[in-house]
């Protein structure tokens, strides 16, 4: 859903209109993760949060919001000058009044310590929808970035309502700053942290809004999303399940060690195949879905999607460091990365966007390196293992997509190429799986069997 909505809407608006909303996202990411100030993940690591703990989690939220929306709205002239963009003001006004509904984030946190997966995935679903169909409206009625502007509010509108709905919750109003100066030792890590993650995900917009224009900044957010929207097809599987799981066996190390494997396993199953073969049509695929106004950022999509690959690993490690309370660990670690991404994108940024990309993709490599060498530590799971859970399925995905583009070089109809490319690439991709006898893929086959034959039998 959110693929097709993203494709209607490029369709009807430019790299120029993409890219001035792109500049706001920094600061409202940042102002997003202050508010929240760990609190959401704290709730879910908490083993028996009371009725006290969530009231003062929301009404603290609340006043944060407020403050936070205040020094926005006054910093407004100041954002547009520091992008050269008058248009700024009035829409980053705008935009940050979704910061109010980021109260939501206690009954999101109740869903997701009660694994409430399917109702997660309804609500974002009809978040979407709702969202997307106003967001379109606009576009088509020639509302320009006002029509993105609104999708991001109606959308986060319907995520906070759907998540009360679903919960049954409602604040009883008895706050008291205890449990947050309780919660602060532990979600202020989380909170520098997530503030880090923030910048790491935004600093090539920001430099490409300073150094260029919209256009540059339009052009990299549109991979950026591509490549995001396809990591995030494999992180909200594992990320949905996985803090609460390993939360779970923490006190079990030989358990916990068995599962953090698996799961490693099953990441990097679906990771590769999936980020590698985008990478393979990105050509293709932004040529037919948003046509070739677009294609500029092709080669943008194709450099993001090998560091995406390994970047779904990340979340795997950072679940598995929170829920045994090294949320210090998790803090340094991305503290790391920004000053790898700084150092390496400010020495290439001379060299144009492509130089950028490809240096900021590369750190996604180099941190998983030092994840796994602090995880190693607490899990006891031997760099052999890691190599030999991770390394199979690259290798396979890597030579299924060479193997894909060799077969079909020749063939000049680009529609007729993607079809090709997909199914050729499945295909192989499968068959490997199958001749090589790999585990992962039956224990998929066999869940997926079970529940078609529990569905049969239920009718």
């Amino acid at each position: 859903m959110s693929m097709l909505i993203g494709i209607f809407l490029a369709r009807q608006l430019t790299p120029d209109e993409y890219g001035v909303l792109g500049m706001l996202t920094i600061f409202f990411g940042i102002a997003s993760t202050l508010n929240n100030s760990g609190l959401s993940v704290a709730l879910v690591n908490k083993e028996h949060a009371t009725a006290t703990d969530n009231d003062s989690v929301f009404a603290f939220n609340i006043i944060v919001s407020a403050v936070l929306y205040a020094i926005l709205f006054f910093s407004a002239p100041l954002i547009a000058d520091f992008f050269s963009e008058p248009i700024l003001v009035d829409l980053s006004r705008f935009t940050f009044l979704s910061l109010f509904f980021s109260a939501g984030i206690v009954p999101g946190a109740i869903m997701t310590k009660k694994m409430m997966v399917k109702e997660k995935t309804i609500v974002g679903f009809m978040a979407l929808i709702v969202g997307g169909a106003v967001g379109l409206a606009l576009a088509y009625n020639g509302y320009s970035y006002w029509s993105l502007a609104w999708q991001t509010f109606i959308y986060n509108a319907t995520i906070l309502i759907g998540c009360f709905y679903c919960t049954k919750w409602h604040p009883t109003f008895h706050f008291s700053f205890r449990p947050i100066k309780e919660m602060f030792g532990f979600s202020s890590k989380l909170l520098i942290t997530s503030m880090i993650s923030v910048l790491n995900g935004n600093i090539l917009s920001v430099i490409f809004g300073r150094l260029y224009n919209a256009n540059a900044v339009g052009t990299y957010n549109q991979a950026n999303k591509w490549n995001t929207m396809a990591s995030s097809t494999v992180t909200n599987m594992v990320s949905q399940v996985a803090q609460p799981l390993f939360v779970s066996v923490r006190n079990d190390n030989e358990r916990r060690l068995r599962v953090f494997r698996k799961m490693l396993r099953f990441t990097a199953f679906f990771a590769f195949p999936v980020m590698f073969g985008l990478a393979l049509v990105a050509k293709e695929f932004i040529v037919i879905t948003i046509t070739e106004e677009w294609i500029d950022s092709a080669i943008l999509l194709q450099i993001l999607c090998v560091g995406g690959a390994f970047y779904c690993f990340h979340i795997l490690y950072q679940n598995l460091l929170i829920s045994m309370g090294k949320s210090n660990v998790y803090m340094w670690i991305n503290i790391t990365q920004i000053v790898l991404n700084l150092l390496i994108v400010l020495a290439c940024y001379k060299y144009g966007i492509k130089a950028m990309v490809i240096a900021f993709s590369s750190v996604f490599i180099i941190i998983l390196i030092i994840w796994h060498a602090v995880a190693k530590k607490y899990t006891g799971l031997k760099w052999k293992e890691m190599i030999m859970d991770i390394c199979p399925f690259a290798l396979i995905s890597a030579f299924t997509m060479a193997l894909t583009y060799i077969l079909t070089i020749k063939i000049g109809n680009v529609y007729i190429l993607l079809i090709c490319r997909i199914i050729i690439a499945a295909v192989i991709y499968f068959l490997l799986m199958r001749f090589l006898h790999v585990k992962i893929l039956k224990e998929c086959l066999d869940f997926v069997k079970e529940k078609v034959l529990l569905k049969w039998k239920n009718k």
